[in-house]
């Protein structure tokens, strides 16, 4: 775990935290250590043994890091909170991909369930299994930086108590919006753990072919006469893969939007088509944000970028600009 301030001490070989400290006491020059002329050789020798034996430790406990500066102040004030899907870095540990989301401004994620932890713990995936001081981990980290794991896409099983231990976990981390593609027969129970634990739940829309839930109608079919805690994650870019127009898919949908996913896609109606940076598909990205404003959705626009660029965080960074510019031309 990171260490934060004093207690990175702890961590080091005995004697090493004292003689950290009394070199402080001795700094006379804004960080640069200078040992007091009256100091026993002998003693500053000890401590000097100590240290070395403590730097190489120090060098696997990074600093705290500072809090994300938000890149896009004006989506925000529209009511949308930037986030990224962590598929996206898929090829990296997480806390390298959390990373990378913070130096784009970014203040949220939504882990996938079936990801990786990191490769020194493979057999961790980030989901309602991961261990309690792992989670403690997680937590700490994203503290640090002022980020939130807002949402979180997991698989709900027809095991009974697997819904729950979701749920759990996403009380834990402070998540408040679960997103799955459930099992139609899971339903009943997930309403009544969405009303428990005050979580939303919104059912995402894989392409034609991958998901019962491809168009709105089969979102709205499940969500009829239940909780408004119930809706739609629209994925824009899946929408247009299967064929289908996302502006009238979104309006469809009107009123049970509770989390939105930007994608594009190059080309509509190829199932198999693969992304491309947000306004230069398909999707007519300006047209949705467009639709967005005018419905007054306020929540998660997360980016899902399913492509594994060799440019990845500069594509990622596009589409940041790309929201950004659309929500300072929409706000007038």
């Amino acid at each position: 775990m990171r260490a934060r301030g004093p207690r990175s001490q702890e961590l080091l070989p005995g004697g090493a935290g004292d003689a950290i400290d009394q070199l402080h006491r001795n700094n006379q020059d804004e960080g640069t250590m200078k040992i007091s002329t009256v100091m026993d050789r002998r003693k500053f020798l000890r401590m000097s043994g100590s240290l070395a034996a403590g730097a190489t430790l120090l060098k696997s406990v990074p600093a705290s890091a500072a809090p994300v500066s938000l890149a896009t102040p004006a989506a925000e004030k529209l009511g949308w909170q930037l986030s990224v899907q962590l598929f996206t870095y898929r090829r990296y540990p997480l806390f390298e991909a959390i990373d990378k989301v913070a130096a784009l401004g970014i203040r949220h994620i939504e882990p996938r369930s079936t990801l990786r932890f990191d490769p020194k713990r493979p057999d961790l995936k980030i989901n309602e299994d991961l261990p309690a001081g792992v989670r403690r981990e997680l937590r700490t980290m994203l503290k640090d930086r002022g980020m939130f794991l807002s949402s979180f896409f997991a698989d709900i099983s027809m095991d009974p108590d697997q819904p729950r231990r979701v749920f759990e976990f996403c009380k834990e981390m402070g998540t408040e919006t679960l997103v799955s593609e459930p099992p139609i027969e899971t339903f009943d129970l997930l309403e009544k753990l969405c009303g428990e634990y005050q979580i939303n739940l919104a059912i995402h829309n894989h392409q034609q072919g991958k998901s019962k839930y491809w168009k709105p109608d089969e979102v709205l079919a499940v969500c009829r006469n239940r909780s408004k805690r119930i809706g739609g994650c629209c994925d824009m870019g899946q929408w247009v893969r299967s064929g289908l127009d996302p502006v009238a898919c979104l309006r469809q949908l009107e009123g049970r939007v509770l989390s939105f996913h930007l994608k594009d896609v190059a080309e509509k109606g190829n199932l198999t088509s693969r992304n491309v940076v947000l306004g230069e598909g398909q999707a007519d990205g300006a047209k949705v944000l467009a639709e967005l404003k005018r419905q007054r959705y306020r929540g998660l626009t997360t980016i899902d970028y399913e492509y594994d660029s060799p440019a990845l965080q500069d594509d990622v960074g596009r589409y940041v600009t790309f929201v950004e510019a659309r929500a300072r031309e929409l706000r007038g």
